[in-house]
């Protein structure tokens, strides 16, 4: 399906991209721009849990990653953007919770820059994670040969050690019946009798897949990147501070460091109250912060 919009003074297409893995189709929408080839694309991934390809998820639609698709177009710039397997019309490639890794993510994500980099519409293919995306996008870009790497909103330290410090952020009952689970679980065991307050975070079927995430320390993957990155992060973040912004940049040495005043986690411009921060999540028609697509484009356009 091919849709023509109209983004500022530029036009650009929207089209359906699919990609065959050996447990299933990957669906998302290429976008690009009137302009002539090649073009620079970059490959756009979204965070944790149920997140499509838009930035949107059964909780709160904001289309936060659609409008940075379209931003980027009207700067000349192509992207992909996805539904993660076992999302939105990438359902039917879903993996049981039991066998999901996150290692299945990184593979995908490979495998998506790998077609991108055989398709001579592009001369240069970029990697760009959100929140989650971020450490699935480093790992990928490093070992499909990306071009650049753009970290949004993305941790600097491994999973584990960021659920210990929102544990320590709840009631001294969850953080005490929490400490022996996760201890066991950063040791390579698995925990067979978690407490029904905590099936959330650590039902038995999850474990898994959380052994494989804590594996990965985002400033050693960002370290091992041999291509310049860029790594964008707002000050009004409720879900990811600037110091892990901070962490990221001191490890990579090709590294440039953007923190944009008033954006979120969900990329939207936002006052400094909670409330009005929380809403946000939940307005599609919210632009995004100002600086956001200034930042990227600039980064992009001075590659050669």
């Amino acid at each position: 399906m091919l849709n023509a919009h109209a983004q500022g003074t530029a036009t650009f297409n929207s089209q359906d991209i699919e990609l065959d893995t050996e447990r299933g189709l990957l669906k998302g929408t290429l976008t690009l721009p009137n302009t002539p080839s090649p073009l620079k694309v970059v490959l756009i991934i979204s965070g944790s849990g149920p997140t499509d390809r838009n930035g949107n998820n059964p909780f709160a639609r904001n289309n936060s990653l659609q409008l940075l698709a379209h931003g980027l177009s009207d700067k000349g710039i192509a992207t992909v953007r996805y539904d993660k397997r076992g999302v939105a019309e990438s359902k039917a490639a879903a993996v049981t919770e039991e066998n999901l890794r996150f290692e299945d993510y990184i593979i995908d994500a490979e495998l998506w820059i790998r077609k991108l980099k055989k398709d001579n519409r592009f001369s240069h293919v970029l990697v760009l994670g959100h929140s989650e995306g971020s450490l699935i996008g480093m790992v990928a870009a490093r070992k499909a040969n990306a071009d650049a790497f753009i970290s949004v909103a993305g941790a600097g330290q491994p999973a584990n050690q960021i659920i210990r410090q929102q544990l320590q952020q709840q009631p001294i009952m969850v953080s005490l019946a929490a400490a022996p689970i996760l201890a066991k679980l950063e040791a390579g065991e698995t925990v067979a009798e978690v407490p029904p307050m905590l099936l959330s975070l650590f039902r038995p079927s999850v474990q898994p897949y959380l052994l494989s995430w804590f594996q990965y320390d985002p400033r050693q993957e960002i370290k091992h990147l041999q291509v310049r990155s860029l790594i964008v992060q707002g000050d009004q973040d409720l879900q990811v501070p600037f110091s892990e912004a901070e962490l990221l940049a001191a490890a990579a040495d090709k590294s440039e460091l953007v923190i944009i005043k008033g954006m979120n986690h969900v990329l939207k411009e936002v006052p400094t109250d909670r409330a009005s921060n929380i809403a946000s999540y939940s307005k599609p028609t919210l632009p995004l912060a100002s600086e956001l697509i200034p930042v990227i484009s600039e980064f992009i356009k001075q590659l050669r």
